[in-house]
């Protein structure tokens, strides 16, 4: 699972940071999470290409999320895209996207499926999770969760011990599928080890600190959260309904996750410095992202 932050701005995009945008590879996949004007330029520096992406997550409306789709959408029509594309977002998500139907001049080669969600898992597939959950903005706004499911392990010893022969059937009971030996029918739970815990990366969007938040990053290997201010500025990153440096960090700490991720840097810093060293006064493991950053999240 790697991720590739595309953009990392507020607002404003700057000449180092651009709008917000993250590309997840993971499980086969290209998963983009928020599109800011720009991203699709941004993705050709990155060398990712839009027609791998049949997923887009939108946490809230505000422009600095959503001004690349219109031209993400048309580049995709331009270049042929006949696979649909399926785009996941708060209430509203509908009738923005049908007016991006009709945005300029182009004809539209492939299906778009939108996906108005709430609080929940949104995506249930063999192998990872994702869930949303509604977060405290001047407007809508979820976080996303990415959960990796993994299957027990599988112990040869067992299965071989119970007159299974090396082949299918070894395959079949690793995913879970029950086998016949002779007259015995042999269960997975009989050669699979303990459940195993996977990976899981959630991605706050804009929001303030909430209990909400630590109850849905508690344990993960990353949080992405935004850090829009350093902590002097806690009372007005509030009223623009925005965390600063030392609140992401306190919400990385009390819900136990492995490493912070700090984005959605306001265009006052042109180094972020202080931020991370804000941060890392209260957990340790934190990191300001720069655009094009790319972070590896191992077992």
């Amino acid at each position: 699972m790697e991720l590739v932050f595309l953009g990392t701005s507020s607002a404003i995009p700057t000449s180092h940071r651009n709008h917000s945008s993250i590309a997840l590879k993971a499980f086969g996949e290209i998963f983009l999470f928020d599109c800011g004007e720009g991203t699709q330029l941004q993705m050709s520096k990155a060398k990712i290409s839009p027609m791998k992406i049949n997923n887009i997550f939108i946490t809230h409306f505000h422009g600095d999320h959503i001004l690349g789709l219109p031209g993400i959408i048309q580049s995709m029509a331009f270049r042929g895209r006949k696979n649909p594309l399926h785009i996941f977002g708060p209430k509203g998500l509908v009738e923005m996207v049908n007016i991006i139907r009709n945005f300029g001049y182009f004809s539209l080669t492939f299906e778009i499926y939108m996906h108005e969600i709430e609080d929940g898992i949104i995506i249930e597939a063999e192998n990872y999770r994702i869930s949303c959950s509604k977060m405290n903005h001047t407007v809508l706004n979820f976080a996303y969760s990415i959960y990796e499911k993994r299957r027990p392990k599988f112990i040869k010893e067992k299965a071989i011990a119970l007159g299974i022969n090396p082949g299918p059937d070894f395959g079949k009971l690793q995913r879970g599928i029950a086998v016949k030996v002779g007259d015995n029918i042999i269960h997975p739970e009989q050669v699979l080890g303990e459940e195993r815990k996977g990976r899981k990366i959630v991605y706050s969007g804009d929001t303030t600190p909430s209990d909400q938040m630590l109850e849905f990053a508690k344990d993960a290997d990353l949080l992405v959260h935004e850090s829009t201010f350093e902590g002097k500025y806690g009372d007005e990153a509030g009223e623009m309904g925005h965390s600063t440096s030392v609140q992401a960090a306190e919400i990385a700490k009390k819900a136990n996750v492995k490493r912070l991720i700090l984005t959605h840097v306001s265009t006052r810093y042109k180094k972020s410095d202080i931020l991370e060293t804000e941060a890392r006064e209260i957990f340790e493991n934190s990191t300001v992202a720069e655009d094009f950053m790319q972070i590896e999240v191992e077992r």
